[in-house]
């Protein structure tokens, strides 16, 4: 007889920890090699953790709705066979039965996703807040840039798991402080923060005090869901980051609407899928951000990160009415071919529920296509930390003046509205308009006898 500790994998570069959101499995089913035990929520995507041993799950370690970090041991199964193991390439260890004894921990691999190696996260936790005590990379961060001393973060009263800080935790310690209270006070307010709170309260502003909202006869009361939470967090903590600051343009895109529905038809049937106009903007998008570098940054402090890679996150709405971003990954490196395919895969994974928390890493600049609900233009908010997110309206026939050999003419032309959102304190108006007018450029001058 043999145990195995299932672990919480890794799940991406930036995810350290993950909420238990559902036990698939229950204490004593006998489980099947890849059989999901249970779900998993990270700030960004839902996830799976399969099993990579045939067992039965013994012990349950997390209850649904703690959070767990990367590498921590999330339940025990009993497994059988030794030549099986051996075969999996898992370490077994034979428990006498009437004693107990500890058994030895093994790492399982998981199909395409690496083990927190434990030098690694020893490492993790050194620097600033280094401390005996974990606090997630959010925490840290919010410290570092509030010039939060080490006495202070190790004072705080944790709301989380095993007295975590959470972010509402050092939030409310912050806005204490900044009122004059007494750092024993602050502390104070982050235990406050462990009382359950309403769903308006979940969705406040990061430091203003919660709005009382009157409620009258025959209103309907809706729980906020976990990702709208998230979302809600993440808007209004861009909006207190970054000044936002706003440029329009109006783009002439007829040709790039008559090369499309005269290839669409034979693209299709070569490439057994659509092609949209979302991989034809985010061409244009990548090539503005190669002329203009200083649009693909990002702020830590006092310090600019000017990124190397262009990596494109494109908005997309869920079914469910929430929202998530996907990343394509070097977007300037790829055909146009690829980045329909990359557009198309993303749209389908993402409706379906099927993201894997890479899909949703590293952005450095986002594009939202606000024009497939029939709406002219909008003002997005910046997907922190990017210092900029582009929308594009609906495209619209308009009669227009065009200047010609023979004189001035009125056509009915393709017109479509780019609006973009950037971080004032990185780009000033003159580099944000100049960016902006370069890809309509790049949509307006689209060459009308392209191959593809």
């Amino acid at each position: 007889m043999g145990i195995f500790k299932l672990i919480l994998p890794k799940m991406g570069e930036s995810v350290s920890e993950a909420t238990l959101t559902k036990w698939v499995k229950a204490i004593g089913d006998s489980i099947e090699e890849d059989d999901t035990v249970a779900e998993i929520a990270t700030d960004k995507v839902d996830s799976e953790v399969p099993s990579p041993v045939r067992g039965v799950l013994k012990e349950i370690l997390f209850q649904e709705g703690q959070v767990a970090q990367v590498g921590d041991v999330i339940a025990i199964l009993e497994v059988q066979g030794d030549a099986d193991a051996a075969a999996e390439g898992v370490q077994h260890v034979d428990v006498p039965a009437a004693t107990g004894d500890a058994v030895a921990e093994t790492i399982p691999s998981f199909p395409g996703l690496d083990l927190l190696d434990k030098a690694k996260a020893e490492s993790a936790t050194e620097g600033l807040h280094a401390a005996s005590r974990f606090y997630s990379p959010l925490v840290k961060s919010i410290a570092q840039q509030e010039g939060l001393s080490q006495q202070e973060l190790d004072g705080m009263q944790g709301s989380g798991a095993e007295g975590r800080v959470t972010k509402q935790d050092i939030l409310a310690f912050i806005a204490a402080k900044g009122k004059g209270v007494s750092q024993t006070a602050a502390t104070a307010a982050t235990a406050a923060s462990s009382v359950p709170a309403t769903a308006a309260e979940k969705s406040g502003t990061l430091t203003a005090p919660v709005q009382l909202v009157k409620r009258m006869d025959g209103d309907e009361i809706i729980e906020m869901d976990r990702m709208r939470r998230l979302i809600a967090d993440h808007m209004v903590s861009s909006v207190h980051t970054s000044p936002h600051v706003f440029s329009v343009v109006e783009a002439d895109v007829t040709n790039l609407v008559n090369w499309r529905n005269k290839i669409k038809d034979s693209y299709k049937k070569r490439e057994g899928e659509n092609i949209t106009f979302t991989p034809l903007i985010i061409e244009a998008i990548s090539k503005a951000l190669k002329d203009f570098p200083m649009v693909n940054v990002s702020i830590d402090g006092n310090h600019i990160i000017k990124r190397k890679h262009i990596n494109i996150g494109m908005a997309a709405a869920l079914p469910s009415g929430n929202l998530i971003v996907p990343v394509i990954k070097d977007a300037d490196q790829l055909s146009l071919v690829g980045l329909c395919k990359s557009v198309n895969d993303l749209a389908v994974r993402s409706r379906a529920n099927q993201l894997k928390p890479d899909d949703t890493q590293g952005g450095t600049f986002t594009f939202t296509n606000i024009g497939a609900f029939g709406n002219i233009f909008g003002m997005p908010i910046i997907n922190q930390p990017q210092a900029a997110i582009l929308a594009v309206g609906t495209i619209t026939k308009k009669p227009a003046v065009l200047e010609t050999e023979d004189g001035d003419v009125i056509a009915i032309r393709h017109k479509m509205y780019l609006s973009m959102s950037y971080d004032h304190r990185v780009i000033d108006g003159a580099l944000g308009g100049t960016f902006l007018k370069r890809v309509a450029d790049y949509l307006e001058n689209w060459d009308k006898d392209r191959v593809i």
